[in-house]
């Protein structure tokens, strides 16, 4: 009968290895072998085994430890582990730079008749000859580094997000010959790669990869057909955000709402379309899916005859788990390209050294320039297309070499967290204010929930939106549109959300102070109205932020040459023939213990012409209301 040995299973390194096997040696064989010496032919026999145990449990541990996204090291299983959770692994960074584009447009001259009944001539620049600079435009520093716009520019185009400034340029018999058009871009550090693949018999998700360094991402992708191949997060999306241009041939209904919100927002399926993933820093692979293009199934709309048609063995429908990507049980996901060669267009750069200095981008690529307009004199567009210039005033900044190992592990955690959707309140109100610019700028949200014990589980997102002068405004039928449309791609299916327009109060604010001897009262009257101004500026300010008046009084007596504030008052401006919100708001009634609250219903404060409505004046100690002293008596 074999004897039970007494075996350690817990033993990971190569002294216990060792001891161990020395214990087993002289407890099962005490007379079969007995020199335990170093250099005994025994010991030789005992140490490899247990070099060969340490080894084998070294491995063992490494892939475990692999499996966890705490503990990986290795950089192709961090970005495995990191798809898992849902992130998309950053191999580079690139900077950031705000660029400026000029150009040069011609004056026209329209007529108007006065009261008296007599001719003027108006001059105003003729955007005819405004020009179009194309989305992923390039510019170059003088020693060839790349950046690229993520956004086209259209000087027809102002709104307060993206405002034209406008100059005169040129002079001729005192009037205007020439207008110099201003526009600002956010710029990215990178060059436009290109690189074709062909595929020939279709098969079931065929992959293909990008091996280049710094790859920031694919730009887009195009078959010799021309057709177009949308980027999906995963296989599984169906839908992705596309835009059109706001005008009355593509929306009569919302057309006049082109200043607030220049493109419309819409959603589009597609079935030609490819994920990517990284599998290591200077690997992308692509991948498609497995429909045959003659015979796709994604555009059949459920009904009972096809709800459930692929399952196995026509299995019991009642405890089949469904999804609304793919009803039919089919392993589609896309169609797979055959027969044809695509063209990927990626962004390549990024890194410290994209950090370039100011002034020093200023040679752009033309080629992606062009006249909306097609009848114009040729003599003077060629000098207008001549004239466009670009330039960085500031320095780039934020270029960097990617997700370090760390970053990896904290950014793949935190995106498991949300997923991508809108589960609290606070994700609504995020996501609102996150919607690209092109589609309407939202200036200010808030949202409130339901009270507890409703049944109504409606949540109201409040919205505000500002003009060209940074005033603010209501938010357009087609912005609202606009927002809608986006946050319904990231909506929990059982949420309601409504979109209200927020209430503006405007107001103005009077204040009194005392100087010190020996300062100039116009001076210090000046700086003071500064320091509100920028208070008071509407950036700063949130829907439902109370006013204390005991900060107003901070900042004025911070100011140089203020020796008190002998009173601070705030009242409120009313009425659309004078410019304000149609609103009245009782000020007084809502003032408690030096704090002006706002309403129950979400509003905001503003101060709408800070020009003229923050008034100051210097009184002499011992005086108010109408006192003033002899030098400082002026209203500012």
């Amino acid at each position: 009968m074999a004897v039970r040995r007494n075996i350690n299973y817990t033993n990971k390194n190569f002294r216990d290895y060792r001891s161990q096997l020395i214990n087993y040696s002289q407890t099962y064989f005490p007379n079969t072998y007995t020199d335990f010496t170093e250099t005994s032919p025994g010991m030789m026999f005992i140490e490899q085994a247990a070099y060969v145990g340490d080894v084998l449990s070294f491995y063992l541990d490494n892939q475990v430890q692999e499996n966890f996204l705490q503990y990986a090291r290795q950089s192709d299983n961090l970005y495995d582990l990191s798809y898992m959770y849902g992130y998309k692994p950053k191999v580079t960074g690139l900077s950031s730079v705000e660029l400026s584009f000029y150009q040069l447009v011609p004056s026209k001259i329209s007529s108007s008749i006065d009261p008296g009944g007599n001719t003027n001539d108006i001059y105003s620049p003729d955007f005819d000859f405004a020009l179009y600079v194309s989305e992923n435009t390039i510019s170059k520093t003088d020693s060839g580094l790349s950046f690229t716009i993520e956004d086209p520019i259209d000087f027809t185009v102002s709104n307060s997000m993206d405002p034209t400034e406008i100059s005169i340029a040129q002079v001729s018999n005192n009037e205007p010959s020439y207008y110099l058009l201003k526009k600002n871009r956010k710029a990215l550090s990178g060059a436009i790669k290109s690189i074709n693949f062909t595929f020939d018999e279709p098969i079931e998700f065929p992959t293909v990869t990008i091996q280049d360094n710094n790859i920031a991402g694919i730009l887009d992708c195009r078959d010799s057909e021309g057709e177009i191949w949308s980027e999906v997060s995963y296989l599984g999306q169906e839908q992705i955000f596309t835009n059109i241009k706001n005008t009355n041939v593509n929306d009569p209904n919302n057309y006049q709402d082109s200043d607030n919100a220049p493109y419309l927002l819409q959603t589009q399926q597609v079935q030609n379309r490819f994920a990517t993933r990284f599998l290591q820093s200077n690997k992308l692979q692509i991948q498609f899916g497995s429909g045959n293009p003659l015979n796709t199934t994604e555009d059949i709309i459920p009904n009972p005859m096809n709800v459930g048609l692929g399952l196995p063995f026509e299995r019991d429908k009642l405890t089949t788990a469904y999804s609304p990507t793919n009803f039919i049980f089919t392993n589609t996901y896309g169609i797979a390209p055959s027969f044809k060669t695509l063209t990927f267009r990626y962004l390549k750069g990024g890194g410290v050294s994209s950090n370039v200095s100011a002034n020093s981008i200023t040679k752009l690529n033309t080629s992606t320039v062009r006249f909306q307009k097609q009848t114009l004199n040729s003599t003077v567009a060629q000098t207008i297309f001549d004239s466009i210039q670009v330039t960085n005033d500031s320095a780039a900044s934020g270029g960097n070499n990617g997700d370090s190992t760390e970053e990896l592990r904290q950014n793949s955690i935190s995106q498991m967290s949300s997923q991508l959707r809108n589960v609290t309140a606070d994700d609504y109100l995020v996501r609102a204010l996150s919607m690209p610019p092109k589609y309407g700028i939202i200036s200010k949200a808030i949202t409130q929930k339901p009270k507890a014990n409703d049944p109504n589980t409606t949540l109201d997102l409040y919205v505000l939106s500002t003009n060209i002068n940074n005033n603010l405004t209501y938010a357009s039928k087609a912005l609202k549109s606009n927002l809608r449309t986006y946050i319904n791609q990231y909506r929990m299916i059982g949420d309601t959300v409504n979109i209200k327009d927020a209430f503006v109060v405007n107001i103005g604010i009077n204040y009194e102070i005392i100087t010190l001897p020996d300062y100039n009262n116009s001076n210090i009257l000046t700086a003071c109205n500064v320091a509100l101004q920028n208070f008071f500026n509407i950036n700063n300010w949130q829907i439902n932020q109370p006013i204390l008046l005991r900060d107003l009084s901070i900042i004025l007596d911070n100011i140089n040459g203020v020796q008190t504030v002998n009173n601070i008052s705030i009242s409120n401006k009313a009425g659309t023939q004078s410019g304000y919100s149609e609103y009245a708001y009782d000020v007084a009634g809502a003032l408690q213990n030096g704090t002006i609250f706002p309403s129950i219903d979400p509003m905001i404060f503003e101060v709408k012409y800070p020009n003229t409505d923050i008034i100051g004046r210097v009184v002499t100690l011992g005086q108010g209301g109408g006192g003033t002293s002899n030098g400082g008596g002026r209203n500012y």
